[in-house]
């Protein structure tokens, strides 16, 4: 421990050049010792259905250790081993609640709730819709909504659109948030916009991105 905080040691077991080539972010959870909530057990078991039936009515249970073990095996997991529903942290359900809501979206697995509705970290599910190409109130085709006004009489190819805000929506929800207006629309399905990097501005064939100096 220095005097600004925690130096954290991480053995890996990747190349050298895996490294460097890795993002630079990274995300350290701590375990605040809380068991999981009623709210969040739910949300598991309703994604764990949707993926089930998704998957061909494969039986809950052993979808629920399938995933289970899938979510451990990409290392976001606060533990190694083995956890269960029934007294698991809220930390870790938070974590696997968000792997589940991922999973649905890179799989497309059909859902008959709202995800916006289940999702514990909404930045990051915002981000999993726009990775997905999937509105992030109904799941369907979106276009890409600027929440940060790119300019009347601005060219949308030729500005750089790095570090504005955006929200990826179909037809219908793009219309509506030009409707009722930004602030009631994001407080209405509780979203948080992203900002655009290099990735989403490559996905989406934005205008000309930051030049590196």
């Amino acid at each position: 421990m220095g005097e600004d905080g925690y130096t954290i040691f991480v053995p890996c077991n990747v190349m050298q050049t895996e490294l460097i080539n890795a993002k630079d972010d990274v995300i350290v959870e701590f375990d605040d010792g809380r068991s999981i909530t009623q709210a969040q057990r739910r949300k598991a078991y309703v994604l764990l259905k949707f993926i089930a039936e998704g998957l061909g009515y494969t039986p809950l249970e052993v979808t629920k250790e399938l995933t289970k073990y899938m979510f451990i095996g990409t290392g976001y997991s606060v533990k190694d081993d083995m956890f269960s529903l029934s007294d698991c942290s809220r930390t870790e359900a938070r974590l696997y609640i968000t792997f589940l809501i991922e999973f649905c979206l890179i799989n497309a697995i059909p859902c008959g709730e709202p995800l916006w509705k289940l999702a514990e970290d909404i930045p990051r599910y915002v981000w999993g819709c726009l990775m997905n190409k999937r509105c992030a109130v109904c799941g369907k085709k979106p276009q890409l909504h600027h929440v940060d006004s790119v300019g009347q009489g601005r060219n949308r190819k030729e500005i750089c659109h790095i570090g504005m805000r955006c929200l990826p929506l179909c037809d219908h929800h793009h219309r509506e948030i030009h409707n009722i207006g930004r602030d009631t629309f994001l407080e209405k399905y509780h979203l948080e916009p992203v900002e655009i990097d290099e990735l989403i501005s490559k996905i989406y064939r934005l205008g000309k991105r930051r030049k590196k100096g």
